[in-house]
């Protein structure tokens, strides 16, 4: 029986089905995303959505959707399901769906009396590719099969409307048509593994409504072009492979692949393995040369700071050392200065964050420890980790600069350069210029490994600079920022202003290798975290006591700008709580941190199922909400579950 599965009464109450969300994905970058029913609900919802590099940087939705038609006897049955203007639903074949299940891969089971039909998706892991294989499991008659692709070609962040420009021609391909409706994108080829008849008979399909854009305050119209159908008959037993991907391919084989593909895929037979599937959707690879992460889906890019929280997480098995090597020599290959980019593969790249350098010294320390711990890191990375440390020491763009006191400042007026960098009518909403706590726990872990590898590779120039530095900055953090009186630390620090919000940026001075506080400071941290901002589905971004708390993430892009740092639960702080919680409980804190990670479980069938969230409400229910799959939600988890492991078993971990 599959772990993630849903049943009739579950598909057919429209309530209950249209937020549950599937995505896959694939190492060249594109993905298939669509509701467990196959409605589209978010102008982001499409069967194949892949780069499209001679036009943008940004992904484009080129099959929007695919209508199948079960004909018998004359009578033709539609299993597709479209929303339009006013909330109207035609077709309705969510009616004839009998079972939904996602494991091994994603299979949707259909009954029309005596005709029982599935369909099984898989994405390609190379190619900008969608295998969709459908079987004829019973019929008691003759049975054809339609078809009916719903074309878009545009980018995956706006929608289209019908017009005269779209170029509707096609041209045959074995066993298919491959079709390109504008210049400068490449074709969509569509195959299947048997012969077909193709009828063309383009038309537009006019004001389709998507539900998720309405309540999140975006434009929700679209309009559609059916190029035409593709018709065949099955016979009882027998299945059929239609392929839709950029380039052709030899139709003889793709059962084969199909098979290939489905045979590479880890079951989500349990919690953590459905974690580690979801991690490997994060993956992308350009080229042997050039490996990233991919922060969500489906709103996100290849961001600096989401790629090194998450590879520690998305890389702990063995045979995930190459990719973590290849990811981090991206990432050091797109060093500017002291700087990484907000965003890589940027046409035009800004540098307008303090904190993700920083985080590679974090990253390189798990690398060490998993997967090179006799190897000289100092070697083979230790000029880009002293460009960095100097860059900041000597001051950089936007303010980023070490104060005299050995602590790192950063930011101007009207710029964010932390993780809570939400700017509404041009004001930011959590004003963080100065020196931020979890900046310079990073600043100060980063300065003491440094030095750690510098000691092994007996580099005494830089020792003898920066190991005054490291006492000077680790003195500064205690006197700056910990209150004996509240018990917890300040957010902010400018000048002689301190910012006693709670918040959980501080956690990281409880978790992070390197730390100058105290046992007992970090135990009343965290109790105090605890307190105020502790939920079953991750950390408050502000305490509920708190006059600008925002409880609920939804509205207009303003409203949801105005709550996101303001409340807004956030499952990836859980693994860097839940690591400060057990160096200071141990095995007296386990029973409690696995109550948390074992929580989780039943996320895994919502939202964006068999993965995890962004964040989530910060009042109860706690209700998922932004990106449906996350990768440092799902990569916190899974480290959480290391983490776990390892205090059972007492082995492995750097106290």
């Amino acid at each position: 029986m599959s772990y993630i599965k849903f049943d009739k009464n579950h598909l057919i109450n429209l309530e209950y089905s249209l937020p549950l969300e599937l995505l896959r994905s694939n190492r060249a970058g594109a993905w298939a995303s669509q509701t467990i029913i196959g409605c589209n609900t978010r102008r982001y919802h499409g069967l194949l959505v892949c780069p499209q590099p001679a036009i943008d940087d940004d992904n484009h939705v080129l099959l929007s959707n695919l209508d199948e038609t079960i004909i018998q006897n004359d009578a033709e049955f539609n299993l597709g399901i479209h929303r339009y203007k006013g909330g109207y639903f035609t077709p309705k074949g969510h009616k004839y769906l009998r079972e939904f299940e996602l494991d091994p891969i994603p299979k949707v089971t259909y009954r029309i009396g005596g005709v029982i039909f599935t369909r099984e998706l898989l994405f390609s892991t190379l190619e900008d590719r969608i295998l969709l294989k459908y079987t004829l499991v019973d019929a008691h008659s003759h049975t054809i099969i339609r078809l009916k692709p719903f074309l878009a070609f545009r980018n995956a962040h706006f929608l289209t409307h019908a017009n005269c420009q779209a170029d509707t021609s096609f041209t045959e391909v074995p066993n298919g048509i491959s079709i390109k409706l504008y210049d400068g994108y490449t074709p969509l080829v569509m195959q299947l593994s048997k012969e077909v008849r193709y009828v063309h008979a383009p038309d537009w399909y006019y004001n389709i409504e998507y539900q998720k854009e309405m309540t999140r305050g975006y434009d929700f119209y679209e309009d559609l072009l059916v190029s035409g159908y593709f018709e065949f008959s099955l016979t009882k037993g027998e299945s059929i492979i239609f392929s839709a991907g950029t380039a052709q391919i030899d139709h003889t084989l793709l059962k084969r692949k199909f098979r290939e593909e489905s045979d590479r895929r880890i079951p989500r037979d349990n919690f953590e393995n459905s974690l580690k599937n979801a991690a490997q959707q994060f993956v992308q690879s350009d080229s042997p040369e050039a490996t990233y992460i991919v922060a969500g889906f489906p709103f996100f890019g290849n961001q600096s700071r989401e790629t090194l929280m998450a590879l520690p997480g998305l890389t702990l098995d063995s045979h995930d050392r190459k990719i973590c090597r290849s990811v981090i020599d991206t990432v050091v290959k797109n060093l500017n200065g002291a700087l990484l980019p907000f965003r890589f593969k940027s046409r035009q790249p800004t540098y307008n964050a303090v904190d993700p350098p920083l985080w590679l010294f974090w990253t390189l320390q798990h690398m060490r420890s998993k997967f090179d711990p006799k190897s000289s890191l100092w070697k083979i990375y230790g000029v880009s980790l002293k460009q960095i440390l100097n860059g900041m020491r000597q001051g950089t763009l936007y303010g980023i600069v070490m104060q005299e006191d050995g602590l790192l400042r950063a930011g101007q007026a009207g710029l964010a350069l932390t993780w809570m960098d939400t700017i509404v009518d041009g004001r930011l909403v959590t004003p963080r210029i100065g020196c931020a706590i979890e900046v310079n726990a990073l600043w100060y872990n980063a300065i003491c490994f440094a030095l750690e590898l510098a000691r092994e590779a007996k580099d005494t120039v830089f020792i003898e600079e920066w190991a005054p530095l490291a006492e000077k900055a680790g003195k500064s953090m205690l006197s700056a920022f910990w209150s004996e009186h509240r018990g917890f630390l300040a957010d902010v620090i400018d000048g002689e202003t301190k910012d006693w919000t709670m918040r959980p940026n501080q956690i990281l001075a409880t978790s992070l290798p390197y730390t100058p506080f105290s046992e007992d400071q970090r135990k009343s941290i965290l109790s105090a975290v605890r307190h105020e901002l502790l939920t079953p589905r991750g950390i408050r971004t502000l305490s509920p006591q708190h006059p600008d708390y925002k409880g609920v993430y939804q509205g207009s892009q303003r409203e949801r700008d105005l709550a996101y740092h303001q409340g807004t639960v956030f499952p990836w702080l859980l693994g860097h709580f839940a690591e400060g919680y057990l160096r200071i409980h141990g095995k007296s804190g386990l029973h409690f941190i696995k109550g948390l990670y074992s929580g989780f479980e039943d996320e895994i069938s919502n939202h964006g199922i068999g993965s995890i969230s962004e964040m989530f409400d910060g009042d109860p229910p706690h209700k998922a909400c932004g990106a449906i799959s996350h990768s440092i939600s799902v990569a916190e988890l899974l480290r959480m579950k290391v983490i776990i492991d390892q205090f059972e078993t007492k082995s492995n971990f750097n106290s």
